[in-house]
């Protein structure tokens, strides 16, 4: 039977736009809107970013036929039942070429020591077999595919036309008038109840159609009651998944050859969910029950209203959106379109509304994507509309994956971090098996590619597949989510394990040079120059497991074998090098171009997300690396230009990441009916970041930046507004987290501070500096403290 609507649910979806603006005050704020005068016709460029955390959709808002194109994190191509002979890219006995390679590199003779690690020190490349997509059995995350939904009026002309994001509410809507008959549309993702709601309402009758269209084999397809249900299979692995939606309506209802049509409606909700087979388990990431997962989720939501799960939602959202809260004074284009107002702010218009805007939908995006007992996100989040998408949408940990976390604790979703410290957990026994093929070394290692099937191998081609310092990159999450929620059993029963294995790996990897210090031999620095002796990522990185080990080992108390040869190793290991022309070097050889403009910028890790470099304890070191900016220049991908605002911030030069920040935002072109590499970096009409093409670290790495320029904690005690930009000369902002488990608010004016509140986890003393001056404050669990200017 078709479920049909009461009275009273009839007239909640007459007003059901209504009902959205009517939202408490707490749950929405008007300002923080995408909204658009015409329908979405690119996907990648204009389609507005919707999801639960399982799933991501995108709608385009057309007014003959709705797209909406959804994804799912678990559906992926490739992986050991699409190729029996896959081995995760590892190759066994692999490092007994290792002493050969470093003899090399040790006489200069690099062309040599690069051709045998082509051979020998990369991973298996995908092979392609009958019925792989482009990434052969490595694999590439699929898009699941689109549910069409067409109106009976066709593509007509109509009046009064917005499409719209609400940040604050987590929802989007379309709305448009055609005569005296309004239609509105409601869209949102309910995380609790595992499902998307499409709500499509009138004034009058009206029909639709709605059929789905997928590129994957199909096994079943029916429409049974209220359901509509497709499960199918990917082709090279056999992959299986189902889709299904339960249709609520006022109207009747047929069911012809996939397309479900209804007739004389005022009303049409459509209740979505998706699910896999897949498992996050090594070694056949296989056997979850898909079948009744999407089943019990659709039959509780039998009798549960519209409102009902609207309001679930709302809740669920604003626990976590309104915990951050930003003011900039200034002017504000709330009025404009979102592509017009862009268009305006890069011609230099003035428009502290879309900094705003723009800072928080990094918050938005975080809480659509990434959820407990989700996939984490990818390259694109969880937006995917291809079976072969740029670099396989895949989880690549040489800067992106960990970028896209980099907002999670400084801007209270520290929740939504927790799919990436599950994921690292779950790298660790594929690996193992890598770092003993390739390098016959305790611990675990992940290089630059890796896919949800193990593949810890270093990639197939050099240099920009060699990069075992992933998992050290990794662990430094793991350490971050204890560093700001001081959660003492979470850092022994998860964080700290995980971590000592990515640390044995480095003790055992790094090899004396001539002088005695411990270099990464060989190295590459990612994604840039040739085979070296010691790359100064890989040092910094292997600093920085090592060091937080020690930290971590001494809270919990024990281990103290383990600390001691932690210590020696990292107290040997080749420090930070400034070169000949002022520069923090990138490799342990003084070869650094200075007209070299290259988007990454690597051996600044230290600098930042890392912490062995500081204008207030190393200032030379920090000098060198300014010099290094400097000569990299501004320009750069749209991940390069995010990563560039939080260096500039590090090093207390406000304008200079809010200059980057402008340009992070400069409209961007291309288009997504091809990978468009072209059109430049920036983002695009609906905000999401340019590489190009999309990827979505851009806007998590830039809402990182904001954070970073009105507060930093990682040098030892909580600073204020350190990074300030001119433009920003007054504001507030409310609920970003310090280490130590501090949530913090600070307000200014005319470019200096006037308050600033803290609200610590545990007593204790919290340690406040601004503008070099130092402030002790005795602080009692669960209370505000505030102080002023004249306090310090």
């Amino acid at each position: 039977m078709i479920y049909r609507l009461s009275v009273r649910s009839k007239f909640f979806l007459f007003i059901l736009y209504l009902a959205v603006l009517a939202l408490p005050a707490k749950a929405q704020d008007k300002s923080l809107r995408l909204w658009y005068d015409k329908p979405a016709t690119d996907w990648m460029r204009e389609a507005l970013p919707i999801g639960n955390g399982y799933m991501g959709v995108m709608f385009f808002g057309g007014v003959g036929e709705e797209q909406l194109q959804f994804s799912e994190g678990t559906l992926w191509a490739g992986g050991p039942h699409a190729n029996p002979d896959y081995n995760y890219g590892n190759k066994p006995d692999a490092w007994k070429h290792l002493p050969e390679i470093r003899r090399l590199i040790g006489e200069g003779k690099l062309k040599e020591a690069n051709q045998l690690a082509q051979r020998y020190l990369t991973g298996a490349a995908p092979t392609r077999l009958a019925k792989t997509t482009e990434w052969g059995d490595y694999g590439a995350n699929q898009t699941m595919g689109e549910l069409y939904v067409k109106p009976g009026h066709g593509d007509v002309q109509v009046q009064g036309y917005r499409r719209e994001l609400d940040l604050s509410t987590g929802t989007g809507s379309v709305q448009y008038q055609i005569g005296k008959n309004k239609y509105s549309r409601l869209y949102f993702g309910n995380y609790p109840r595992g499902v998307m709601v499409y709500a499509f309402t009138s004034t009058k009758p009206e029909s639709y159609t709605i059929a789905y269209k997928t590129p994957h084999p199909k096994v079943v397809e029916q429409f049974q009651d209220d359901v509509y249900s497709f499960r199918g299979h990917v082709a090279d692995n056999l992959q299986e998944f189902e889709t299904a939606y339960r249709i609520v309506t006022d109207g009747k209802v047929r069911y012809t050859d996939g397309v479900v049509e209804i007739s004389s409606a005022r009303s049409v909700q459509v209740i979505h969910t998706a699910a896999t087979d897949y498992l996050l388990q090594y070694p056949h990431y296989k056997g979850n029950d898909y079948k009744a997962l999407v089943a019990q989720r659709l039959d509780a939501l039998k009798k549960t209203s519209l409102q009902s799960l609207l309001k679930e939602h709302t809740r669920d959202h604003t626990r976590l959106f309104n915990r951050v809260a930003l003011t900039l004074e200034g002017v504000q284009h709330n009025s404009l379109p979102t592509d017009v107002r862009q268009q305006n702010y890069y011609q230099g218009a003035e428009d502290r509304g879309l900094e705003r805007l723009y800072f928080q939908y990094g918050r938005y995006l975080m809480i659509a994507a990434s959820r407990p007992g989700t996939m984490p996100m990818h390259l694109q989040g969880k937006w995917n509309n291809s079976v072969n998408p740029p670099w396989a949408a895949d989880y690549h940990t040489n800067i992106n994956l960990q970028m896209l976390y980099w907002p999670a604790e400084v801007t209270n979703l520290s929740e939504c971090h927790v799919p990436l410290l599950d994921y690292t957990a779950a790298l660790v026994a594929p690996g193992h098996q890598s770092a003993k093929d390739f390098f016959n070394a305790r611990g675990w290692v992940v290089n630059t590619m890796n896919n949800a099937y193990g593949y810890t191998a270093p990639g197939w081609e050099l240099p920009w597949g060699f990069f075992p310092g992933g998992a050290a990159w990794l662990a430094q999450h793991l350490w971050e989510h204890y560093a700001y929620t001081q959660d003492v059993a979470y850092l022994k029963r998860q964080a700290y394990p995980v971590m000592k294995e990515a640390a044995l790996f480095w003790m055992d990897y790094l090899t004396p040079d001539s002088s005695g210090f411990l270099v990464s031999s060989p190295s590459y620095s990612p994604e840039h120059g040739g085979i070296s002796g010691g790359a100064s990522m890989d040092h910094q990185l292997a600093w920085d497991v090592l060091n937080n080990c020690i930290q971590a080992a001494s809270i919990l108390g024990d281990d103290q074998d383990f600390v001691a040869q932690a210590q020696q190793v990292r107290d040997r290991i080749l420090a930070p090098q400034i070169g000949s022309w002022g520069q923090l070097q990138e490799w342990k050889e003084d070869v650094d171009d200075p007209n070299n403009k290259h988007r990454h910028v690597s051996h600044l890790f230290a600098l930042h997300p890392g912490r062995q470099i500081s204008p207030q304890e190393t200032p030379q070191l920090a000098e060198a690396a300014r010099v290094s900016l400097e000569a990299r220049g501004d320009e750069g991908t749209g991940w390069s230009l995010a990563w560039k605002i939080n260096f500039w911030a590090r090093l207390r030069d406000g304008d200079r990441a809010h200059k980057l920040y402008r340009m992070i935002l400069k409209p961007a072109g291309g288009a997504s009916n091809a990978e468009s590499f072209s059109g430049g970096s920036g983002s695009y009409a609906n905000l999401l970041d340019a590489h190009p093409p999309f990827q979505l670290d851009g806007n998590m790495g830039a809402t990182a930046g904001v954070a970073e320029m009105l507060m930093q904690s990682h040098a030892g005690s909580l600073e204020l507004l350190p990074a300030l930009p001119a433009v920003w000369q007054s504001g507030e902002v409310k609920g970003l987290r310090a280490r130590g488990g501090y949530t913090v608010g600070i307000r200014w004016a005319a470019g200096r501070l006037l308050q600033a509140s803290i609200q610590a986890d545990k007593t204790g003393e919290c340690v406040l500096t601004y503008q070099g001056r130092q402030l002790r404050v005795p602080v009692s669990a669960g209370k505000v403290v505030r102080v002023r200017l004249k306090d310090f």
